[in-house]
């Protein structure tokens, strides 16, 4: 589903130029749970921007589903974005006057669905993930774990073959933590391929396979012994 080939990427020019990304070879496998890990600086953001169509490489090339999407237009970049990939993030970024069914709803206004069908999938989507009851709260009205299960409804809507989940349970307590990592664990057994960056080991060992990165360089790659040998088959190259 995803290979990125020598992918480079550098912020700014001259003295100041920061190579963020260096020489990143990478694949994918559909259905796979993969954790990226590494320090503060390392590239792993810079890397997620780049898989989530939200920046460009510098150099390298970005295949995703065949497609180098590298090459697109800002255009037919938006629209991968909003059809193929949802994104969670540690900060949850819902709007705050708006409820959880109205959150979870934003998606699909870009993506043209009608009003009806728009609520009844959001809806769906809220009890999915345990919230049927929370539907017209507001943020401030919810945990941080009720605001990651909206976090995550949203990411869902538009069907995405793809999450990127960024930190995700970087600000949820521990049994809030399990909960966001049951339900990504049970998206990944229908087939819908994780991608998720942690600074905690045992968040990342939920994951098929950790790959980590420092200084800009995919360093190491390890896999749980609790999962399949199977993705031992893909290599970083």
């Amino acid at each position: 589903m995803i290979k990125i080939n020598n992918i480079d990427k550098i912020y700014g020019t001259g003295e100041i130029a920061v190579n963020a990304l260096k020489d990143v070879s990478l694949s994918i496998k559909p259905g796979e749970f993969l954790a990226i890990m590494g320090p503060s600086g390392s590239g792993k953001s810079t890397l997620m921007n780049i898989l989530g169509c939200l920046d460009r490489p510098t150099d390298g090339e970005y295949y995703l589903d065949g497609t180098d999407v590298s090459q697109l237009t800002e255009k037919k970049l938006a629209h991968i974005r909003n059809r193929k990939i949802g994104f969670i993030f540690q900060t949850f970024n819902l709007l705050p006057r708006l409820s959880a069914l109205k959150n979870v709803e934003q998606p699909m206004i870009y993506s043209g669905i009608n009003r009806k069908n728009r609520l009844e999938i959001a809806k769906q989507a809220l009890v999915d993930v345990g919230l049927g009851d929370r539907v017209d709260h507001k943020p401030s009205e919810l945990s941080g774990g009720q605001r990651q299960r909206v976090a995550i409804a949203r990411s869902l809507v538009n069907e995405p073959q793809i999450i990127l989940a960024d930190e995700p349970t970087g600000n949820l307590d521990s049994e809030s933590e399990e909960d966001i990592l049951e339900i990504l664990k049970s998206l990944n057994n229908k087939d819908i391929t994780i991608v998720m960056v942690t600074h905690d080991t045992q968040v990342a060992h939920h994951a098929h396979r950790i790959v980590h990165f420092k200084d800009g360089r995919l360093i190491k790659e390890e896999f749980p012994p609790e999962y399949s040998s199977e993705y031992k088959e893909v290599k970083t190259g």
